[in-house]
């Protein structure tokens, strides 16, 4: 398994004449004379300032120059080419650490923290930073076959740690790579001994015999939230769901895109891979409506003061680059027609120590109790600030977070 240097490539004339072309003969959509703000999506006074910003002020190469500071690679990996960063620490008790990001992300999700957790930032926990694109994001090969999902992603990048070096290490994750992390916990913890995620996902404390036994009360309370009702229960807040199913959108009307994209990815993808102002506006709705803002300014700005234009804009132009808006979202397809793996991967426990951040902005919260019904919780925080991309909106909360988890695991030696 040969593992080959690999560097951000700038754009070519020819390339960036077409997006230039593209966004600056951009049609609009017509809208309601009345300002309704995000309620029926990403508004035009929210998308046009951006596609304005990415026709005349945004330098694709000066982001290029940052990420090119890091080492990439590419590597074949079940007939692959996964790209991924590889920053080791000089720290001797630095941590090797696998960052999972998800939708619509890509690793320079992971920009701002990269240095500070090699480093061992403020004096902390220093790490051995490893982040992958998923397949089918950024600058790793898009998958050639149907039947890509979070398991089959959680194989390719344990197999990437492993041909690294790293026979132990820790993994985090956001979003599907909360899920993918999730999957490496559970099936792969002879190699991952911690976990630590911003977005858990499990099961309440249902009444099985196994509940039943070891957790009791925590079955009873959640019972009595059946007909009491979460708040009541639990407190204010602490419980909120993504609907009842998958594209419940009466219960959750942020799950339209889920619904779209995990049945009909293909149909979708013709605006969103021809369109670079499509692209954008898509993507800038969750990023809008995922991340944290001040008491107020939600509906009155397209992005939180936490996330630059450019930053956004970053993201955006690694998907149009490198053409994988469609790849990514063969996730959600992969994912919703792997109806026993994602149920297995729900029922089943984390076993090994996992460490939870919650973050105000995030768009689900499952109680404490539940957390630990399911998983092997030994470190839990609940954040004041940030939302569902906390190591771009909260880097030095995040840095912090993970350092001190790293710190936990260290002193109690679940990780040499």
């Amino acid at each position: 398994m040969s593992i080959e240097p690999f560097e951000v490539p700038s754009i070519s004339p020819e390339r960036l004449a077409l997006l230039k072309e593209k966004l600056k003969n951009a049609e609009y959509p017509n809208e309601l004379e009345k300002d309704v703000g995000w309620t029926y999506g990403a508004p035009r006074w929210a998308v046009e300032p951006l596609v304005k910003a990415w026709l005349n002020d945004y330098n694709w190469e000066t982001a290029r120059a940052e990420m090119n500071r890091w080492h990439h690679y590419h590597v074949t990996i079940q007939g692959l080419r996964v790209h991924f960063i590889h920053e080791p620490s000089k720290s001797p008790d630095a941590i090797p650490l696998l960052l999972l990001n998800g939708w619509p992300s890509n690793f320079y999700e992971y920009h701002k923290v990269i240095e500070p957790l090699r480093d061992g930032a403020n004096g902390g926990q220093a790490f051995h930073v490893v982040i992958p694109s998923l397949p089918g994001y950024g600058f790793s090969e898009a998958p050639k076959l149907t039947g890509h999902n979070v398991s089959k992603n959680g194989e390719i990048i344990h197999e990437l740690m492993t041909a690294i070096g790293y026979n132990e290490y820790v993994t985090h994750g956001s979003d599907w790579g909360s899920m993918i992390g999730k999957w490496i916990a559970q099936e792969r913890s002879a190699h991952c001994k911690a976990y630590h995620t911003v977005m858990p996902l499990c099961l309440p404390p249902l009444p099985t015999p196994t509940h039943l036994f070891s957790h009791p009360l925590k079955v009873l309370k959640f019972l009595a939230s059946i007909s009491l009702g979460f708040d009541t229960v639990y407190g204010k807040g602490h419980v909120r769901l993504k609907g009842r199913s998958f594209a419940d959108v009466e219960n959750d009307r942020e799950a339209g895109y889920r619904g779209i994209q995990g049945t009909r990815p293909y149909t979708l993808a013709f605006g969103l891979t021809d369109s670079p102002v499509g692209l954008l506006a898509w993507m800038l709705e969750k990023f809008h409506n995922w991340t944290f803002h001040p008491s107020g300014s939600r509906d009155t700005v397209a992005l939180p003061e936490t996330i630059s234009v450019d930053e956004f804009l970053t993201q955006v132009t690694i998907y149009w680059l490198t053409n994988t808006m469609s790849s990514s979202t063969r996730l959600y397809y992969e994912a919703f027609h792997d109806e026993k793996g994602m149920k297995d991967m729900m029922w089943n426990p984390v076993k090994i120590p996992t460490g939870v951040a919650y973050y105000p902005g995030e768009i689900t919260k499952l109680a404490k109790e539940w957390l630990e019904a399911s998983m092997n919780t030994v470190h839990y925080a609940e954040v004041s600030v940030g939302g569902h991309f906390p190591s771009l909106e909260v880097d030095e909360l995040f840095v912090d977070d993970i350092q001190r988890f790293g710190k936990l695991i260290k002193t109690k030696k679940y990780i040499q």
